[in-house]
């Protein structure tokens, strides 16, 4: 399988909708590989706040059409990062999207842990509550977003519904880059399962972003990462490595706590 992560440089100066175009053009310079990946808030930038509102757009909004014709037009898998989403009740979330490489929605998956601490997207921004996953040929690929790589049952979750490959779109800092990291390669060898983490470069809303996506695969063995500039990340990797890994080294069955029992 082959994965582009599009690590974009949020810049201030450039506006949501000339933004907008050039990721689009980039998505469609991806053509011949199988999933395009790109960052968290990336029309907007992960911390500038007082553009969640502003900027909130529909399911159907510009964005969402805009990366479904991409997708559509280079043939690709995209997990388009996530947007500002204003719901039909008024509540603004921070939700990802996923297009079939027809640019059919394939999967919403809205954010379950706002980073803010009482301020910023926490209180800007409503809670998701659902885990999403996504059949892709080869693997199934479950849904988190930056913050949400802090919380390990979160991850354990979309294992038990199936996760072999974990894509996670984000506005991380630098100055906890080392957080990024260590994070990334701790979800990868915990849960057997690929990580492929996608940030934003530059600064905005003053707030110095760290870059350096990064593909890891069930080891925690990094495949590829980028430095930290905008950078288009290209690797290849087998899926099979999962089940490969999960036989030869099966400590996931010896979970005793936190298993979702079966139904039926």
């Amino acid at each position: 399988m082959r994965a582009s992560l599009l690590q974009i440089d949020v810049k201030a100066a450039e506006s949501v909708d000339s933004r907008r175009h050039r990721v689009a053009a980039l998505v469609r310079e991806q053509a011949g590989v199988d999933l395009v990946v790109l960052p968290e808030l990336w029309t907007t930038g992960a911390f500038a706040y007082e553009s969640f509102a502003k900027e909130a757009e529909t399911l159907q909004g510009p964005t969402a059409e805009a990366m479904a014709k991409a997708a559509s037009d280079a043939g690709v898998w995209l997990h388009a990062g996530s947007v500002p989403e204003h719901a039909p009740d008024g509540t603004v979330y921070n939700t990802s999207l996923v297009f079939s490489p027809s640019g059919d929605l394939a999967a919403v998956y809205r954010k379950i842990h706002r980073f803010g601490f009482d301020k910023g997207e926490a209180v800007l921004m409503g809670a998701g509550g659902e885990l999403v996953t996504v059949r892709l040929p080869g693997t199934t690929v479950g849904v988190a977003t930056c913050y949400d790589l802090r919380f390990p049952e979160l991850f354990r979750g979309l294992v038990d519904a199936g996760a072999e490959t974990f894509v996670v779109p984000a506005g991380w800092p630098e100055r906890r880059r080392a957080h990024w990291t260590l994070l990334a390669r701790a979800r990868a060898v915990e849960n057997q399962a690929f990580v492929l983490a996608c940030g934003t470069a530059g600064t905005h809303a003053d707030v110095p972003q760290a870059g350096h996506s990064i593909v890891v695969d069930p080891w925690g063995e990094v495949l590829a990462e980028a430095g930290p500039g905008e950078e288009v990340l290209t690797v290849e990797f087998d899926p099979g490595k999962v089940a490969t890994t999960r036989e030869q080294f099966p400590v996931l069955k010896d979970r005793a706590l936190g298993r979702t029992p079966p139904r039926g």
